[in-house]
């Protein structure tokens, strides 16, 4: 499903944010990538979204060679990784429903089919009673949950949660991990990146640690947190 292959990302002057990095994830897995700020956590996402291109190195997923992947072709990439970040970024103006919806509008969806997507995604992240809330109506655990509704609206094959639950409370972070490895027994492939130790250790799937831009260690089930 992903691979990377002896990547490197390298930002001038003289910054290496990775070195040599080789993983390989296979469909429907739960992998958690972990290590401290600083580490090259967030890069992995950008390079894998194409929001950054690497310096050396091969980057696969799906079986597409992304590594030289054409600004034109990025829209379709994304369609396959649906992306929860740490800050909502949620519309304000729009309600629950309308800020899933819109994500299915902006790739052209045909109308007849958004309403039975939203309403279906709404029911697996458990807001189906608040499809007509406002952002600011939500607890914070119910807004990451829309997040993820919005990730899963377009059906990706991978889901990246990126730090997602950097601002929440401890209970509220249990229920957001939970409900990834709800969407993952699903069938889809989740990437956790997280420096958070507690829920890694709560999720004991497979880990790949992180520390200056090199991968020290890969646990491939029951993994935890051990730096």
């Amino acid at each position: 499903m992903i691979k990377f292959i002896n990547i490197s990302k390298f930002y001038s002057p003289n910054t290496y944010a990775l070195r040599n990095v080789s993983f390989h994830i296979k469909p429907h897995e739960f992998v958690s990538i972990v290590g401290r700020s600083g580490s090259g956590k967030s890069t992995i996402v950008k390079l894998l979204i194409a929001e950054e291109k690497a310096t050396k190195g091969k980057i696969v997923v799906g079986g597409w060679d992304i590594t030289e992947i054409k600004p034109i072709e990025v829209p379709s990439l994304r369609r396959q990784i649906g992306v929860v970040f740490q800050d909502f970024k949620l519309l304000e103006k729009k309600t629950v429903y309308e800020n899933v919806a819109f994500a299915l509008e902006v790739i052209d969806t045909p109308r007849k089919k958004i309403s039975p997507i939203v309403r279906q995604v709404l029911k697996i992240v458990g807001l189906r009673t608040k499809v007509d809330y406002f952002p600011q109506q939500l607890a914070a655990g119910e807004a990451q949950r829309v997040v993820v509704a919005r990730a899963l609206a377009h059906r990706p094959k991978i889901l990246v949660a990126d730090e997602p639950t950097g601002n929440l409370d401890p209970i509220t972070t249990r229920d957001i991990v939970e409900l990834l490895v709800k969407i993952n027994e699903l069938g889809t492939t989740v990437l956790l990146v997280t420096h958070n130790r507690e829920i890694v250790n709560f999720v004991k799937k497979r880990v790949i640690t992180l520390d200056r831009g090199m991968v020290i260690g890969d646990q491939m089930s029951k993994g935890r947190y051990v730096i």
